[in-house]
């Protein structure tokens, strides 16, 4: 079980799971954590488990240490309890910019104000992002259907297990409906779910047989120059493709998102991206 720390010829591998178990077991974690040598030394290890490479974050845990030490000698706040045994490092928080993923932003944003701007008296969501499935809750009623339930709960908001291949609802039951970035994984197992070439298209199917009559339905899907399967993260597909799936209902807006930016136009030249799909049955 036991392994040593090794290093490959980049410098940047570092296998030390064996030693921070041997640190935080070999007693109870509560003492190991009043003796500071330890305290340290798991922390450093815990640091260089990380993505960054060695000297980056040999660099900030060394800029860490410094800031503990300059603000132990300061006068301190009788407030607040300041121990060793309580060191928490975030070293990788100090950038010039904050960070954000341009796709979750723009697209969870892009929902909100669709459903905010029709307020329906109840949205249905299968599968999307969900604390921005939460936040809309809390302005407009909202059930979340996904295959794993998660375990949290609010009193706007209410849960239903199910499947975007066998939705729990009659035909034409639901005239608020949402499923962000979610079509393009069916099928391909990464959720655990069976694998299935055809997946993406027997969802559209199952969103569309749900949407009521003059129902609005809010997508999202990553789009390309051609239709891909990126095995087995997701598939990408041209907008061409996309409208041929849900051309039984109307397309009223589309929004694509290239890199950072939000643009209104399709372009197959800039390759990967996200569509954002609003359509009306």
């Amino acid at each position: 079980m036991l392994s040593l720390i090794n290093f490959n010829a980049s410098g940047q591998t570092l296998k030390s799971n064996a030693l921070s178990y041997v640190f935080y077991h070999m007693t109870s974690r509560s003492a190991l954590k009043r003796i500071p040598a330890f305290k340290w030394a798991v922390m450093l290890l815990r640091a260089l488990q990380g993505k960054r490479g060695i000297g980056t974050t040999l660099g900030e845990f060394s800029a860490f240490v410094s800031d503990w030490r300059a603000y132990r000698k300061l006068p301190q706040n009788p407030s607040f309890a300041l121990s060793t045994e309580d060191l928490y490092p975030r070293l990788f928080d100090k950038t010039a910019t904050t960070g954000v993923d341009p796709v979750y932003f723009y697209q969870d944003a892009w929902l909100a104000k669709k459903i905010f701007g029709v307020k329906p008296a109840r949205h249905t969501d299968v599968g999307s992002h969900l604390p921005t499935i939460g936040i809309i809750s809390q302005f407009v009623p909202t059930t979340m259907v996904d295959i794993r339930p998660p375990a949290v709960t609010l009193s706007e908001l209410s849960f239903v297990k199910g499947n975007i291949l066998a939705l729990p609802f009659r035909d034409g039951e639901i005239p608020s409906l949402s499923s962000i970035c979610v079509i393009e994984h069916i099928g391909l197992g990464r959720y655990g779910d069976p694998l299935d070439p055809f997946g993406s298209e027997k969802a559209v199917n199952e969103l569309v047989r749900v949407l009521a009559p003059s129902g609005n339905l809010y997508i999202s899907v990553p789009i390309d120059s051609e239709n891909k399967v990126y095995f087995n993260a997701h598939r990408a597909f041209t907008r061409d493709y996309v409208l041929e799936l849900f051309k039984s209902i109307s397309l009223i807006e589309e929004r694509y998102i290239y890199r950072n930016d939000l643009s209104d136009s399709y372009d197959a030249t800039k390759g990967f991206g996200t569509g954002l799909y609003h359509f009306k049955k």
